[in-house]
């Protein structure tokens, strides 16, 4: 059995107070990343969604270039266009819908048009990113004859995002996996599982996303199952110390609107074992790829996710 391939958010928070030492300590992860042979993911937000996250993060293209710059090995993703030119076809698209509101009316969309608008651009940009001369005609996307360059020597691989989330009677959240993002991540091919909800409600989405796939026809040995996930290691095997120890780097990030309890919830938060545990009963259920991202911008966050976590996975 091929053993769990990891992959590290990058800490690109915009907190209020950052300066010079926090670009270095940027520089000092990816270089860890590179080092360590971790995919290298980033965060996209366009707001700071108040209350349910207590920071904004950089713009994640610019990440990826500043990255790209730093290694020659490792996996990019999120970037769409210049990113696989400047990093030699090494970056990974990752996709999701959205669930932030306010995001949606500032550009000038309704959230209930997420899933059907994710599906288009989709489409749209496999064709721009494969062909010259292009052409779609969607519901809320159109073009004609339309040529972008320079193209990819081939398509990135896609990651779909979607699934069972807690409940927030303030935002679209719904604690079960629609049809629509079955739809997606079958003909995708490849799911990467938020940390929205509890670790059973995503072993219980895997199992309908298998079941799906062969409702469609599609073998869902296939598929791939990534999962993505915050995390804080602390060095201790006390497991209560560990959780006291992750509270405030945590609730940084987090903000305020959410408890601790429901945090521990989601989040891998606890003693090293406790998290191994909860990351070998994913693999479990047939998780292959894991994305987890530090709450804080320490890089040795990442030496700890190397020495601890990574070689019981390989």
């Amino acid at each position: 059995m091929t053993g769990l391939r990891f992959g590290v958010w990058l800490p690109t928070y915009a907190w209020a107070d950052a300066g010079p030492e926090q670009a270095r300590r940027l520089a000092a992860s990816v270089q860890k990343c590179e080092e360590y042979g971790f995919d290298i993911w980033v965060i996209d937000h366009l707001l700071t969604a108040s209350g349910l996250y207590g920071v904004a993060w950089l713009e994640p293209l610019s990440v990826l270039a500043y990255a790209s710059a730093l290694t020659t090995k490792v996996r990019l993703a999120t970037g769409i266009l210049v990113v696989p030119v400047l990093s030699n076809g090494r970056h990974v698209l990752g996709i999701g819908p959205g669930w932030y509101a306010r995001e949606f009316e500032v550009t000038g969309s309704r959230i209930e048009e997420r899933g059907r608008r994710t599906d288009e651009i989709l489409e749209a940009l496999t064709l721009l990113l494969s062909r010259p001369n292009a052409s779609y005609q969607g519901r809320y996307y159109r073009f004609e004859d339309v040529t972008i360059d320079p193209r990819p020597p081939r398509l990135p691989e896609i990651w779909v995002s979607g699934g069972s989330r807690i409940p927030d009677p303030q935002e679209h959240d719904v604690p079960f996996i629609s049809r629509g993002v079955l739809d997606r991540i079958v003909r995708w091919g490849h799911w990467l599982s938020r940390c929205s909800g509890t670790q059973e409600w995503v072993k219980r989405d895997w199992g309908q996303i298998q079941v799906h796939a062969r409702a469609m026809g599609t073998d869902p040995t296939t598929l791939t199952f990534g999962h993505c996930n915050f995390i804080h290691l602390v060095e201790t095997g006390d497991h209560a110390k560990a959780v006291e120890a992750s509270r405030e780097p945590f609730l940084r990030v987090m903000g305020s609107h959410r408890s601790y309890a429901h945090l521990q919830e989601c989040y891998m938060i606890g003693s090293i074992d406790r998290i191994k545990t909860r990351i070998a009963d994913l693999v479990g259920a047939g998780l292959e790829y894991l994305v987890l991202g530090p709450v804080t911008d320490d890089p040795r966050q990442i030496d700890l996710l190397a020495r601890h976590i990574a070689p019981e996975f390989a």
